[in-house]
């Protein structure tokens, strides 16, 4: 796709900002050097963002021997954004000020044959509005909402193209969501909303080559290559749980066998805990959360049983992350989502063992494995980054519009 000054602008402005946020408070000749762009870019840049509200002048740093500079800071009250975290067992809603700073949070359970488009719809939208309720925030500073759906997704349509899981087909899921929610609304999958978390927060920040495995009841692989969110042609890059592990292996709800998330995902770990003991107590056959947390918690205290499934899991997710090491030769892979969380660092040090296995030795030496470092979630806080991203380039538009039809206004 063909890149306008305009989304040039977007991008610089958000990467401007980006970095405010994490770096808080910030010169503008630091911004310069940190993003690459010129002193004069940047100062623009800023004044944008300063005339928007989105941040405040904050004194100034000494310099040796020249003039003081001027230190700029995000603006915490300048606006509100919103991450919904929609995941097949749950959704998970957090308002965060304009530092990122969760304000409000709430939690919607998604039960067994709960799942469809307006029962999801319906959820979305009480949490959402719960979330602005609680944190007293008003309507016209909430500047959008991010919303991460499992499976494929078409960003620029609104529309969830397929979730394997629940079997869903180009649902019009903005149009949807925007009948019951009054805020500018951003869609993506968790593959892309991890890997923006990171990039701003995480194990990925200052990082060029970074892959984020997402270990849920779905699996995926998000990308950023050369410092940049990768998407592929049709928003579907990092389909990686759908790639074939095993041949003729078990049945996923793709429809293909052998899928690596057959394996690896909660549903997959569920079954190999089932095919070593069916009648194990650690397992909970209609609650996913609950199975993994027993496994968690047998690991720590030695249960021979929870030991070996977990290792039966690393190992297949080592050999599926080696594919992923020697295919793109990354600097870091980051193991994210509630499964990575609650496994932890026995998963990890299981997985390093069985990558280093299956890796060539070259790619491997520069690869780092981690867990997320992230303490919050980092489906909604990628969201948000989404719906902040969607905001700055309203403005753009915005400021596009104004142009033209002061252009068209003018006498020839």
């Amino acid at each position: 796709m063909k890149r306008t000054s305009r989304d040039i602008r977007t991008a610089n402005r958000y990467g401007v900002l980006r970095h405010i946020v994490a770096e808080s408070p910030v010169s503008r000749q630091d911004l310069a050097a940190a993003t690459g762009l010129s002193l004069a870019t940047v100062a623009n840049l800023v004044g944008e963002l300063l005339a928007l509200g989105m941040l405040v002048e904050v004194g100034y740093e000494d310099s040796e021997g020249g003039r003081p500079r001027g230190l700029v800071s995000v603006n915490t009250s300048g606006g509100a954004l919103i991450g919904v975290d929609v995941a097949e067992t749950y959704i998970h809603v957090e308002l965060f000020d304009l530092a990122m700073t969760v304000i409000a949070r709430a939690e919607e359970e998604l039960r067994p044959g709960e799942n469809q488009p307006a029962q999801v719809v319906a959820h979305i939208a009480t949490a959402v509005a719960f979330v602005v309720e609680q944190a007293s925030v008003a309507s016209e500073r909430v500047l959008g909402v991010g919303v991460s759906m499992p499976g494929q997704v078409d960003r620029e349509g609104g529309v969830s193209v397929y979730a394997p899981n629940w079997d869903w087909h180009d649902v019009p899921l903005l149009g949807l969501l925007g009948e019951r929610i009054p805020y500018p609304l951003h869609l993506d999958n968790p593959l892309r909303a991890c890997t923006v978390a990171e990039l701003w927060f995480g194990a990925a920040r200052g990082r060029g080559d970074v892959v984020v495995v997402n270990l849920g009841t779905g699996v995926g692989a998000g990308l950023a290559l050369g410092g940049a969110l990768y998407r592929g042609v049709t928003n579907s890059a990092g389909e990686w749980g759908h790639t074939t592990l095993v041949l003729d292996g078990r049945l996923c709800h793709c429809g293909n066998h052998g899928c690596v998330e057959t394996y690896v995902g909660a549903p997959g770990i569920m079954q190999s805990l089932r095919e070593l003991s069916p009648g194990s107590p650690l397992l909970h056959p209609d609650d996913q959360t609950a199975t993994i947390e027993a496994l968690a918690r047998g690991v720590a205290d030695g249960d021979p049983v929870a030991v070996k499934v977990v290792k039966e899991t690393a190992r297949y997710l080592g050999a599926a992350v080696a594919d992923l090491v020697n295919l793109l030769n990354p600097e870091v892979i980051v193991l994210s989502s509630w499964v990575a969380r609650l496994l932890g660092q026995p998963l990890l040090d299981e997985v390093r063992e069985a990558v280093a296995r299956h890796a060539l030795r070259r790619p491997l030496a520069g690869t780092e494995i981690v867990l997320c470092p992230i303490p919050s979630n980092p489906v909604s806080l990628g969201a948000a980054a989404f719906a902040l991203e969607g905001s700055l380039a309203s403005v753009g538009q915005n400021t596009a519009r104004r142009t033209t039809a002061r252009q068209r206004s003018t006498p020839s």
